[in-house]
């Protein structure tokens, strides 16, 4: 049970690192590149720059998916990596199929991975939500200005 827990706290502890550094990269390329679009590109500049964060929060998750898939593999809770990746996957999405599942010794483990990766879509959201705002912010600048 120890172990258990020890794994589920240092994954938690592992992708909200990853998620909290992948948040930071997107940032900093929107910051570094966002407003380089010449004016009659603005919209177009706005619509690939919503693209790129969606495309970039896809490869965070995935990466967080992946992380977990090799824990399960390395802690010994799953045999192959298809059955890991699989099984992360439904867990972290929350949609749990219940086709393959943990031993009762590591139960916790992966519901914990559901709930982490609930936390972090949800933080993915209002990521998202906040970067097209600002996005639509700037456009009513433009327009106001035009």
């Amino acid at each position: 049970m120890i172990a258990n827990f020890v794994a589920a706290t240092a994954m938690v502890g592992l992708t909200v690192t990853v998620h909290f550094f992948g948040l930071l990269g997107l940032l900093w390329f929107l910051r570094e590149h966002g407003h380089r679009f010449p004016q009659r590109e603005k919209l177009m500049g706005q619509g690939l720059s919503i693209l790129f964060v969606v495309l970039g929060l896809v490869m965070i998750h995935t990466a967080e998916i992946w992380l977990y898939a090799c824990a399960f593999l390395v802690v010994g809770a799953l045999a192959d990596f298809e059955s890991a990746l699989y099984f992360s996957t439904t867990s972290f999405t929350t949609l749990g199929y219940g086709d393959v599942v943990l031993d009762r010794h590591w139960r916790l483990f992966g519901a914990i991975e559901g709930a982490n990766g609930l936390l972090l879509f949800g933080w993915s959201t209002a990521f998202l939500l906040s970067v097209i705002g600002r996005l639509r912010a700037l456009e009513h600048d433009w327009l106001e200005r035009s």
